[in-house]
């Protein structure tokens, strides 16, 4: 089964998305837990959830990608900001348990000065504290691009942040291609050898979700910014290859692609027929 589906949003409701990336063509999807920005999340309402589960189930969707703000910052510097990440963080988990068995992905965070080695320690500090046994969602690392003072760049410091979390059977990474490729691991050229890496630092067990981008930027440029499938510095065909390559197989892949729901069905549309041919 080929698990793609693009980001969207939960301010429409759990089933509104599901039928939203049906008509997409997807059968997965990513969505942020509240405000990208932060703020209080919205309500859930249990019987959207119901009709959600429904309608995943009548299309076979594989397994969703929340994503956490992009202010939670677990390494930050001033205390207020970390306590923020934790209450986010342990909050979000909480509400996931009503989609049970899924995918909370987050940014490690940004050190802002304190060099990666804090930076890692704290990340590792606050995932202790939100990770508990009851739980079914796995959350994940989200690989970055590298720029300004952002943690989790290189596969190393991947690794040395799940080294330091006690319930490393809750934690996971999600690749995204477009950051991988700004970090500096050549996946147009030397795909095999970046998994390799990745297999040999991380482990591929751990891999559970790939971010599928383009970039508008090229090899080690710390810019991180996104392109449409097949308009960037990666380019079609190596990201074709990833979607085909035998360790990725059984992965949900996540267009996070600057488009709209036209830009995304053609996206997923194309990206479906490649990987058959």
């Amino acid at each position: 089964m080929f698990y793609i589906g693009n980001h969207t949003t939960s301010s429409k409701g759990y089933a509104a998305m599901g039928r939203q990336m049906v008509d997409n063509g997807g059968n997965t999807f990513a969505f942020f837990t509240r405000n990208p920005r932060g703020g209080r999340a919205k309500a859930i309402d249990p019987k959207d959830v119901e009709k959600f589960l429904e309608i995943a189930t009548e299309n076979q969707f594989g397994k969703l990608v929340a994503h956490a703000p992009y202010t939670l910052n677990a390494c930050a510097a001033k205390e207020n900001l970390r306590e923020f990440a934790r209450e986010t963080m342990a909050d979000d988990l909480n509400r996931l348990e009503l989609t049970p068995g899924n995918y909370y992905n987050f940014h490690p965070g940004s050190h802002v000065g304190q060099g990666s080695e804090t930076g890692i320690a704290k990340i590792a500090e606050v995932l202790n504290a939100v990770l508990t046994d009851a739980q079914s969602t796995i959350v994940l690392l989200e690989t970055m691009s590298g720029k300004g003072s952002e943690v989790g760049a290189t596969f190393e410091e991947i690794r040395s942040i799940m080294d330091q979390v006690e319930k490393k059977d809750k934690l996971g990474v999600c690749l995204d291609t477009c950051h991988v490729w700004d970090g500096g691991y050549d996946i147009v050229n030397d795909l095999d050898g970046v998994l390799a890496e990745f297999d040999r630092m991380i482990g591929l067990e751990n891999l559970k979700a790939v971010h599928l981008n383009d970039s508008m930027n090229g090899l080690g440029s710390h810019k991180d910014r996104h392109a449409k499938i097949g308009e960037g510095e990666i380019g079609l065909e190596a990201l074709v290859n990833v979607i085909r390559h035998p360790a990725l197989q059984s992965l949900p892949f996540i267009l996070e692609t600057p488009n709209d729901d036209e830009g995304w069905t053609k996206e997923i549309a194309m990206l479906r027929q490649r990987r058959q041919e």
